[in-house]
C-alpha cells in the first residue's frame, strides 16, 4: 500500500512543485515589467521576431482554416436548408475561437521553441552568467522584453488572422459555393459584433503572454548540454500549447457567463 501511495503521490507532488515554480517565475517577470531599466532594443528585436516574422504562418493557417470552415458549415447547413448561415458562422467562428486558438498554437510552435532554444543555449554557454557578472538581471534583459512583445504582438496577429480567415471563407463561398459576393459580405457584417472581435483579441494577448513566458521559463531552467536544450525546447512548446487550450476554455467560460 505504501508503494502504491508513493507511486501516486510522487508525480502529484512534482506537478504541484512545477506549478509553484512557474507561478514564482511569473510573479518575478511581472514585477520586473513595472520597474526600470527598460531594454528597448531587445524589445524591438523581440517584437520583430514574434510579430512580423510570424505573419506568414498565421496568415496561411487562417486562410486555409476559413476556407475549410466554409465548406464544412455549408455541408452541415445543407442538411437543414440553412446554407445562408455560412458567412455569419465563418466570421463568428474565426473571430471568437479558431483565429486566436490556431494562431496561438502556431506562434507557440514557432516562438516558444525559438525562445527556449535561444535562452537555453545562452545558459549552456554561460552567457547568462556573464550577464550577472555585468550586473544585468537576466530576467529583466531576456524575459521581460519577449513577454511584453508577445503580449502586444499576438492580438495584432489574431486580428490579421481573423481578416484573412474570413477572406478565405469568402473566396470559397463565391468560387465553390455559388454565393453572391455582396450578399456574403453583407451577412458577415450584419451578424458580426464588436465583442466577437474583442474577445478574440483578449484571448490573443493572454496566449501571447503564455507563449513567451513558457519559452523563457524552460529556457532559463534548461539542463546543461545539447540534450537539455532539446528537452527545454520540447517542454516549452508542449506546455504553451496545453496552457493555451486550457486558458481558452476558461476565457470562453468567462465570456459566456458575462
Amino acid at each position: 500500500m505504501t508503494a502504491i501511495l508513493g507511486a501516486i503521490g510522487r508525480p502529484v507532488l512534482e506537478a504541484l512543485a512545477a506549478v509553484g515554480r512557474v507561478g514564482l517565475f511569473t510573479a518575478q517577470v511581472l514585477g520586473h515589467i513595472l520597474r526600470p531599466p527598460y531594454y528597448l532594443r531587445e524589445f524591438g528585436l523581440a517584437l520583430l521576431q514574434i510579430g512580423w516574422l510570424s505573419l506568414p504562418v498565421v496568415g496561411l493557417t487562417a486562410i486555409f482554416t476559413g476556407g475549410a470552415l466554409a465548406l464544412q458549415i455549408y455541408a452541415g447547413g445543407a442538411r437543414f436548408n440553412a446554407e445562408s448561415v455560412v458567412p455569419s458562422i465563418v466570421a463568428i467562428g474565426m473571430t471568437r475561437e479558431l483565429g486566436p486558438v490556431l494562431g496561438g498554437l502556431m506562434v507557440a510552435a514557432r516562438v516558444a521553441s525559438s525562445i527556449a532554444a535561444e535562452i537555453g543555449t545562452m545558459k549552456v554557454t554561460e552567457q547568462i552568467d556573464a550577464l550577472v557578472t555585468l550586473s544585468t538581471n537576466p530576467l529583466k534583459y531576456l524575459a521581460v522584453p519577449r513577454v511584453v512583445a508577445a503580449t502586444i504582438a499576438m492580438p495584432v496577429l489574431v486580428a490579421v488572422g481573423d481578416a484573412i480567415g474570413i477572406m478565405g471563407g469568402w473566396l470559397v463561398g463565391i468560387t465553390r459555393l455559388d454565393f453572391n459576393s455582396a450578399t456574403y459580405l453583407k451577412n458577415t457584417a450584419d451578424f458580426l459584433e464588436v465583442w466577437d472581435v474583442g474577445s478574440g483579441l483578449v484571448k490573443g494577448a493572454v496566449f501571447g503572454f503564455i507563449v513567451a513566458l513558457m519559452g523563457c521559463y524552460h529556457g532559463m531552467n534548461s539542463a546543461r548540454g545539447a540534450q537539455g536544450v532539446g528537452r527545454a525546447t520540447k517542454s516549452a512548446v508542449v506546455s504553451a500549447s496545453v496552457l493555451i487550450l486550457a486558458s481558452n476554455y476558461v476565457l470562453t467560460e468567462i465570456f459566456f457567463t458575462s
